[in-house]
């Protein structure tokens, strides 16, 4: 289902194979939590999505794991930003904003957070509508 949403949209995107029931594990343990059913359901098809520059549509399970508990643990960022925790974080935009799901009240919304400000803002209603957006335009940070 993933795939065949974002195949048609503009721009190149590379599709990576399925993340492994192990690799899913491993990022739920991580993070402390379940992921949410889209994103779980996204990496069960392909394990990231890659724009045709390289930037991360959708990361690695690995990686969701790895960036959340790096900014969740950092505790320097801790004295500059609002807390991480109740954040998701899925994917990058390329200048250092990043966008985020809110796992915690099952919610399927899509913010961008603004590195520079700690802003968080509503991008899209959902998985599905991020990526249609964000590759159409529609984004716009």
């Amino acid at each position: 289902m993933w795939t065949e949403l974002v195949t048609p949209l503009p721009g190149t995107s590379v599709f990576q194979a399925p993340a492994t029931e192990a690799s899913l594990i491993r990022c739920t343990t991580v993070l402390g939590h379940p992921l949410p059913a889209d994103l779980a359901a996204l990496l069960r098809e392909t394990n990231g999505i890659e724009g045709e520059y390289g930037d991360g549509l959708i990361w690695s399970a690995e990686r969701i794991a790895s960036e959340n508990q790096n900014l969740r643990e950092d505790a320097e960022l801790a004295t500059l930003y609002m807390p991480f925790d109740p954040l998701l974080f899925f994917a990058d935009a390329g200048n250092g904003d990043l966008f985020a799901l809110l796992p915690m009240i099952d919610r399927p919304d899509v913010f961008a957070w603004n590195h520079e400000d700690d802003s968080r803002t509503w991008v899209a209603p959902s998985l599905a509508k991020y990526l249609e957006w964000w590759l159409t335009g529609q984004i716009k940070l």
